[in-house]
Order: C-alpha cells, then structure tokens, then sequence
C-alpha cells in the first residue's frame, strides 16, 4: 500500500450500479447473498470452466458502468457502499442544528465540493499561489523550499522524489523519515521504458495531453509542445534510474538506511537542510533511502537541468495533481488521458460519487465512524473474529505439520503467528481532524489544507514510537491488507458486507469467500515478501537455509503456472510480480476450507439449492471474483497491479486443490484437474 493517499485516482473512483434509480442516494445498504445461483452459468462444467460456472451470469447481467474501467462484485458493493455515504453526506451537509463537530466538517467539506457552479467560476485560479511560488523561483537553490512546500500542499504529489515517513525496517517500535523514488506522471516505470508500438503511441498521446495541461495555464501552443517534451526527458530519466516493480517486492532492495550525511552524499547539488526546514523536519538524522542508484541519477538530472526547465517540470506536477479539483476545463483534460485513454473508461464520474471518495480519501476516519454506526454491528464484529481466529488455528496446524520446515524455523513462524494483531471492522480510536479547518465555500482550499493536515501528520510521525492501533484504510473501503511492518491484518467494516460476507448465509459459502479472505491476508505474513519480517515487524532473516530453499522451491511451482496466464493481447501475467498474491490466495483458501471443516466438525452442513456444502464452499469463493475488464484497463493492470485476474484467481487455485476434484466428482485429466499440484501453505 503507498504511503501517501493518491487523491488523483480517489477523485476518480466510484460508479453507478446499473440496478439501483440513477442519481439516488440510498437510505440502507441493499441485500445481495453471499452465493447467488443467478450469478452462475450451470451450462458450463465446473470441471473445465469453474470461473464461468460460477461466475458466468454475473457477467453476462453485469455490463461494465460507462464511468468504470472494469467491474466486479467487490466494485459493485464498494459503489453500494459509496451510494449510501452519498445519503448520510447529503443529510449532514444541511446546516441544521445537532451536528457534531466531525459531522459538521465532513458535512461542510461536500457541500463545497458539490458547488459546481462556485468551482467553475473559480477556473484554475486556485492554483495560481502554486505557479507563483513556482515563477518568484530566482534560481536552483531555491528548489528545495519549493519543492517541499509541493509535496506538502498537493499530497499527492511526488515532484522528482517521495518523502514520508514509516517505520525502520531494522526497528519497527520506531518511526523514521523515507526518501523514496518518483516524479513520474504515469503509473509506473515501465510505460516509460517499453518499446513495443503501444507503449509509444502511449507516450505520444501523453505528451500532447501534458502540453494541453500547460495549455490551460495560458501557454502558447508552440511553447507547450516544447514544454511536454521536456517534462518528458525528465520523467523518462527519473523512470529509467527506477526499481521495477518486481524489484520493489524485495525488502532487502528498499533498506538503505542512512543519516544526513549519507544522504547529502547522495545529492550534493540539493540542500536538504533547506528542503527538510521547509517540510518542518529540522535536525533529522535518520533516513531510508529507498533507492539510492535513483537519487544518484537524480542528482546527476538536477545539475543538468536548468532552471527553466526545472519550472516547466514543477509547473506540469502542480497542475496534474490538481487537474482533479479546479473547473471542468482541467477535470475533463485529466480524465480524457488518465480515464478514457490510459485505463479505457468512457465517461467521468458524476460530481457526487467524486466528492464521496474525497470525503473518504480526506476525512476518511470522520466518515467511517458514520458509516460503522449505521452499517456494522458488535455481533458482525465478534463473528468475523471468530472466524479469524478458526482460520490462524488452521494456520497454526498447518505449520506444525509441514513436512518440509525444520524445527528451529517451525518455531519462530509459530511465534509470528502468535503475535499477529487482527483487527476487524474500524480503529478502536477515531482520528481527530479538530485542527482542520473546512471552510463550507471553498473547495479547492479544502482540498489543499486537508493535504497539507495528512502531510504533517504523518510527517509528525518521524522520531516517535509506531502507533499500532493506526489503520491504513478507512472502514467503508471494500478492501483488506496485512502490514508486515506492523504485523497485523486489518479488515475494514466496508468489506464485511454481504455478498462478501452474508450473516444470512450457511457456513460453507461465508468460509469459502470471508474465510478465503482472512486466510489470504494472514497467509500475507508468509509469502514471498512477508516471511523476510519477524513476528515485531523487523526486517530479519529467521529462516535456516535449508527452509528457505524448500519455500522458494514451492513458491517456484506457482510462479511458473501464472506464466502460462494470459491477460489481454499476447501480454502474459508477470508472475513475478503477483507471486505473494498468488501465494496468499492458495494459502487463504486452504486455510478457509480446514477452517470450515473444523467449524462443522460433528455437524451435518445440508445440501441447499441443488449444490452439497463442499461446492457451495466452492462457489462463494469463487463469487467474490466476478469481474470484466476494459482492454485497456487489462493492459495497465499487467504492468502496474500485483494480483492476476480474477479468472485465474479462481481457476489457479482449485486446480490445486484434490478437495475441489472431490466435490464435483472431476475426471483425471479435467482442465481444472492439475497432475502436479502447487502447495506453499
């Protein structure tokens, strides 16, 4: 997950659920079962096809939205869950009498971003104190207070480099300052770098929408071109000094700890006393430099660089980060590139599913706390940690019996299990955003203060002990994490929702999608990345050599199978890079299957709705993934998300499994059948 809330992409999330009135804020969440037999397509054999057995008719009655990229059940219930925040929103942003100070701000907050006409008189004037500051720049030793002042005010904004804080690797009790990659305007090195002919007709077409941008700050067209081309140069230089993202799934490749000294002699030519005095850092001393080759190549970018062209290159972030939050000329340029043309979605948001995911985004704990009291229950909570509990006893069991790991590892494994934290539905503290200000006519400096509140805020963080009861996630997001650094799993009250987690369901389907979930993100803290970090959260080798080559050796069966994968196109899964998600959805599902047998042990599950508990264990699993993608959406993803497709999120893994031979009586020799199954957990 980034450290830094990408307000860019939030600003762009939601969309309509075709089955709901159109423009209609709910007043409750609707009821979807957490298996649903219309969502199958039982023409299909599940031992050839289970993704399109079980998942055939959800996409056959669910065409993707025209303001989405793709969708999916989990996409569905997010925009379910955002149409109901789009109820409690329009109550509280009525100035009446009884608001709390919490509802009062967040209240405030959408009733200025829902003035449109406020915001479309305002025009791109809002930026202007940003391109000021920027123009007043007398030379290059000017930068770093510039620069600072960016990264602090825009939040989204990594203007040549990211700077944050998280916690020491080597010492995960404590907080420290991290000096990370960036400057890029796409999402990811390797738009920059490939050199098939839809990588450069990409590039093209995001160059002229970069010169468009500086069109709208007032730039002749001649110029313009000029100055995307150079914005260009720059973000091509700083992409290819880049780790991939593969290489990023190394721990050990982002642990270079340093002090100031060290990481002065990484950039001689930027003064990071004057960058870390701007930023209100004073007198640090303790750094991870993420990527040193980067920032060497970053100073080497600098000294070249003049200071015109350094302008041109500030002027471009600035604008980009804030293309979002100005007047329909800057939102309708932004979203014709980075929604119509990088990720294939035909049209933008309405304006009240992008201030619901601002609200989130900005004053996500205010909204939670609102979402929690209406939606998620004690009861829900105390069941869903039943089931993780169940689900880490599996766990526990499983390592004790593993054949391959020997005893010394066994043991400090066994010790990071114990010691993982589980954390269901919201932070038992809410954050308090007493000192920040909304003002209920001004959007745009909304916008800017919250970022600048969140940047301080985790800035603050630097030199004092972790907060471990901190959620990296607000609590109506339809979503799940495991943090190897805090050594904990965190599952938000927005994803415990049917259908993902029905309390009107059986066991068999609530174990299978829930309990394939909790057993995915526990199995997290073993994959390829997580099982580098102890049970505190150290980056630490506690693994013998012997056991390591046995996990790798495993790990290698999967890595192999997702290549065979194909995405969009000729463009095959890269492996590499989805191992630790293709790793923990094995592990999840396993882990829930052992957890519901146990659960039901001494029981008798009943067959329902024509399917035995074991294929209806199967099938909920299996619901969670309904998913169709745009060819473009399919494209990015290849190179930018860490988790397959949902086909084979589903298919990948029971052609694994002998109990899913089992349960529909599948032929040796079946597609879904695998000779050599894969095994980690």
């Amino acid at each position: 997950m980034s450290a830094r809330t990408n307000l860019l992409l939030l600003a762009l999330l939601g969309a309509a659920c075709p089955a709901l009135p159109a423009e209609t804020p709910l007043a409750s969440l609707p009821y979807t079962p957490g298996l649903d037999v219309s969502a199958m397509d039982q023409s299909a054999d599940p031992c050839v096809d289970f993704y399109r057995y079980a998942c055939g008719g959800w996409i056959r009655n669910n065409p993707i939205p025209p303001d989405e990229s793709r969708w999916s059940v989990y996409g569905k219930l997010a925009r379910e869950n955002q149409r109901f925040l789009w109820g409690i929103l329009e109550g509280l942003a009525k100035t009446s009498a009884g608001r709390s100070a919490a509802q009062q701000k967040i209240g405030d907050y959408f009733a200025a971003c829902m003035d449109e006409a406020a915001v479309e008189k305002s025009g791109g004037r809002p930026l202007k104190p940003q391109l000021a500051r920027i123009f007043r720049m007398k030379s290059k030793r000017d930068l770093p207070a510039v620069l600072a002042r960016l990264h602090l005010e825009t939040g989204s904004s990594d203007a040549f480099f990211g700077f944050d804080s998280n916690q020491d690797y080597a010492d995960a009790t404590r907080v420290i300052a991290f000096a990370g990659a960036g400057g890029l305007g796409l999402p990811d090195r390797d738009f920059y770098t490939k050199d098939d002919e839809r990588s450069k007709a990409l590039r093209a077409r995001y160059a002229a929408h970069v010169a468009r941008m500086f069109g709208l700050l007032g730039d002749p067209p001649e110029a313009a071109g000029r100055e995307a081309a150079k914005v260009m140069e720059i973000e091509t230089a700083l992409a290819r000094a880049s780790l991939t993202r593969t290489q990023r799934r190394d721990p050990y490749q982002l642990f270079h700890k340093t002090d100031a000294a060290g990481l002065k002699a990484l950039t001689p030519g930027f003064d990071w006393d004057v960058y870390l005095e701007a930023a209100g850092l004073p007198r640090l001393n303790a750094f991870n430099v993420t990527e040193p080759e980067f920032y060497r190549a970053l100073d080497r970018q600098l000294s070249s660089l003049s200071l015109a062209d350094i302008k041109t290159y500030l002027r471009w972030h600035a604008a980009h980060a804030s293309a979002p939050f100005l007047s329909s000329a800057f939102v309708d340029e932004d979203f014709d590139f980075f929604g119509r043309t990088l990720w294939g979605t035909p049209e933008l948001k309405p304006r009240w599913k992008r201030c619901v995911a601002l609200v989130d985004a900005q004053l996500g704990e205010a909204l939670g706390a609102e979402f929690v009291s209406h939606a998620f229950s004690a009861e829900l909570k105390r069941k869903t940690l039943h089931m993780t509990e169940q689900i880490e006893q599996a766990m526990h069991e499983d390592i004790v019996n593993l054949e391959w790991m020997s005893a010394a590892t066994r043991e400090k494994a066994l010790e990071k299990l114990r010691a993982i934290v589980n954390k269901i539905g919201y932070p038992d503290k809410w954050r308090d955003y007493g000192s920040l200000e909304v003002r209920r006519g001004d959007f745009f400096g909304n916008v800017a203060r919250a970022s600048l509140f969140e940047s301080r805020r985790r800035l603050a963080k630097i030199g004092k002990p972790v907060d471990r009861g901190e959620w990296a996630m607000t609590p109506p997001t339809v979503n799940a994490y495991y943090n190897p650094h805090m050594n904990d799993i965190n599952f938000a009250a927005g994803v415990l929702q049917p259908p993902l987690y029905d309390p009107k369901m059986d066991d068999a389907p609530n174990y299978g999608n829930t309990g394939g979930t909790i057993g995915h993100e526990l199995t997290h803290g073993f994959d390829d990345e997580g099982r580098h970090f102890d049970a505190r959260g150290n980056l630490r080798d506690w693994w013998t050599q012997k056991d390591a080559k046995e996990f790798n050796d495993r790990a290698q069966c999967i890595v192999d199978q997702y290549a065979q994968y194909t995405i969009v196109d000729d463009i095959r899964i890269n492996s590499r890079l989805t191992e630790g998600e293709d790793i923990a959805d094995l592990g999840g599902l396993v882990l829930a299957w052992l957890a519901w047998k146990a659960e039901t042990a001494g029981a008798k599950p009943e067959s329902r709705d024509g399917f035995t508990p074991e294929q209806r264990f199967f099938v909920g699993y299996a619901q969670w993934a309904c998913e169709h993608h745009r060819p473009e959406d399919l494209r990015a993803r290849a190179l930018t998300d860490a988790h397959s497709p949902g086909k084979y999120r589903v298919n990948g893994l029971v052609v694994n499994m002998p109990e899913f031979e089992r349960a529909f009586s599948c032929k040796a020799g079946a597609p879904m059948v695998r000779e050599n199954r894969c095994r980690v957990w």
